[in-house]
């Protein structure tokens, strides 16, 4: 049997920011074919980073597809974003994360990130 691979938590921060590593692990891994299933880019939490940031999603996606580490592709948002300070990333990251979900048949959730932790098996 084949294991599932899923791309890393939107818990994991990079550079502060909730879902921008999953982000990049989303476009990394669609393009290689291992995820086919998941919203990407325009929908969900992608759409709401993109918004935040305010970056062009097909030019981020290049970025990542060109390859580079988390921190030269966190470097590349910070030279074509809008530039978030530290206090708004720190706002918006909580907002995200804690952003509820009224479904009583997964009583182990209380946010979106958790539903993804618990969709992925690390709940």
């Amino acid at each position: 049997m084949t294991q599932q691979t899923y791309p890393r938590s939107p818990k994991a921060l990079l550079g502060g920011m909730a879902h921008l590593g999953r982000f990049i692990d989303k476009i990394r891994l669609r393009h290689a074919g291992k995820i086919q299933d998941y919203n990407y880019i325009t929908v969900g939490f992608d759409k709401y980073l993109v918004d935040f940031l305010q970056i062009d999603p097909k030019s981020f996606e290049q970025r990542v597809l060109a390859g580079g580490t988390d921190d030269e592709l966190l470097a590349w948002v910070k030279a074509n974003s809008r530039n978030p300070s530290d206090q708004e990333i720190a706002q918006w990251s909580q907002g995200l994360l804690a952003s509820g979900v009224p479904v009583a048949s997964l009583p182990l959730v209380q946010t979106w990130a958790d539903v993804i932790e618990l969709d992925e098996e690390r709940l």
